[in-house]
């Protein structure tokens, strides 16, 4: 009796498994998916890769319809087993060998051994199910609508509310962790993971975290003879060089070498016949809050690569370049007219000799460290900001792992730092 009511079971059984087994891979192959090679895919015509895109674009409703389908097979599974079984075995045992035979088969083979099967083909088999996922989506998908408008409303007492249209992850932390997860892996170069975090993060900074400051600035007084003007420019070696009149922050225009020497070969080589006034560009001002994201595509659309920028008051600030800008992607670009500072050298014993002036970020990607650059822009900065106050020559500091030893002190500026690696450093 036993053996035939096991022959009766076992096919519906199997179906049912196999239902679930399904729904298992499909939920795991879904999230598991790329999203960027489903998006490439589709755009090469690929009928599956566009059900995908279609099915993940709202993700809260086809895990909520996958998990209702699922719950509802495996319940239906076990309500099966449980009847047939307690006809053969009456009374409690009956009940506990259909839970022990159920436990085992579900999370066997309707869990484990599908999702393991569709982590590791996560593309294949998310295409491979997307048919069976939209016909789920369809079946199920008002049920899925409606737990998510109760648990809403259950939540929403507590403070607790949810967007259907908000996504856990926002697109650029998702490629930023991709990244940092890739280069952990040792699949992405250091020099291309700052290259790519660079580019992320054009948005989140603004110019006053890369422009030239106005103290380093070199500007020229346009009241002088045009001869001593040549000199200037010629001995600083910048193609762009603002022009003031009675005080530096009346600037009045930029003047361009190239368009200096045209205006000498113009006036036969007899400098002091060139009227500069007349070959200056018209001076470019920017806030000191844009984003290094909307000045670079105002630099290309401007055709422009240079600004000054100045406070919320008109004062200038300093200056920017579209050099500064790309330099936060691709790292120092350097010609054979620029004068390379120090800047950071490493000594034999471990530590690294530091300008205050550099910014964390250089020294993050020099040293290849972590110090966190999101309250100040320099090395002095970060540790002003840490001591909140102006330390003294020989004064050492402990905190983010480094240990940081002021060495030289102009005024109220710390000019240069010794700085320890963090294997070397005390925590704070």
């Amino acid at each position: 009796m036993i053996g035939a009511i096991i022959v009766a079971l076992a096919p519906s059984l199997v179906v049912l498994l196999l239902l679930s087994a399904l729904m298992s891979a499909t939920e795991t192959s879904m999230t598991a998916a790329s999203r960027g090679r489903m998006h490439q895919l589709e755009r090469e015509g690929d009928p599956a890769a566009r059900r995908v895109n279609r099915l993940i674009s709202d993700q809260e409703k086809l895990i909520g319809a996958i998990l209702i389908g699922n719950n509802v097979v495996n319940i239906f599974a076990s309500a099966l087993t449980t009847s047939v079984l307690t006809q053969a075995f009456p009374g409690p045992a009956g009940a506990l060998i259909a839970t022990g035979v159920m436990t085992v088969l579900v999370v066997v083979f309707a869990e484990i051994l599908p999702k393991t099967v569709a982590i590791a083909q996560a593309d294949n088999a998310a295409r491979a199910l997307s048919l069976p996922a939209q016909w789920t989506v369809r079946i199920f998908g008002p049920l899925a609508n409606g737990a998510q408008w109760i648990v809403r409303r259950t939540l929403r007492p507590f403070g607790i509310r949810l967007s259907m249209e908000t996504d856990v992850l926002a697109a650029h932390e998702e490629i930023r962790g991709a990244v940092e997860y890739h280069h952990s892996e040792g699949l992405v170069e250091t020099r291309d993971r700052w290259m790519l975090g660079g580019v992320l993060d054009l948005a989140e900074m603004d110019v006053s975290e890369v422009m030239v400051h106005r103290r380093s600035i070199v500007m020229i007084d346009g009241d002088k003879p045009p001869r001593e003007i040549l000199n200037e420019a010629l001995a600083q070696g910048h193609t762009r060089l603002p022009i003031y009149r009675d005080e530096p922050e009346n600037i009045v225009g930029v003047l361009h070498v190239k368009d200096l020497l045209k205006a000498i070969a113009d006036a036969d080589g007899d400098i002091d016949a060139v009227r500069i006034a007349g070959i200056l560009r018209t001076p470019w001002f920017v806030p000191e809050t844009t984003s290094l994201k909307d000045q670079l595509a105002a630099f290309l659309k401007r055709q422009n690569h240079f600004a000054l920028v100045v406070d919320e008051y008109g004062a200038i600030q300093g200056l920017v370049t579209l050099e500064d800008i790309l330099e936060e992607i691709v790292g120092e670009i350097e010609d054979e007219h620029d004068v390379v500072a120090p800047g950071v050298n490493p000594r034999p014993d471990g530590w690294v000799s530091v300008e205050g002036s550099v910014t964390i970020r250089d020294l993050n990607r020099a040293m290849n460290w972590e110090l966190p650059d999101d309250e100040a822009v320099t090395v002095a900065g970060l540790l002003i900001n840490e001591c909140q106050r102006i330390p003294e020559v020989d004064e050492t500091f402990a905190f983010h792992r480094h240990r940081f030893r002021v060495v030289e002190r102009r005024g109220n500026q710390l000019t240069l730092l010794d700085v320890s690696p963090p294997e070397q450093a005390v925590d704070d």
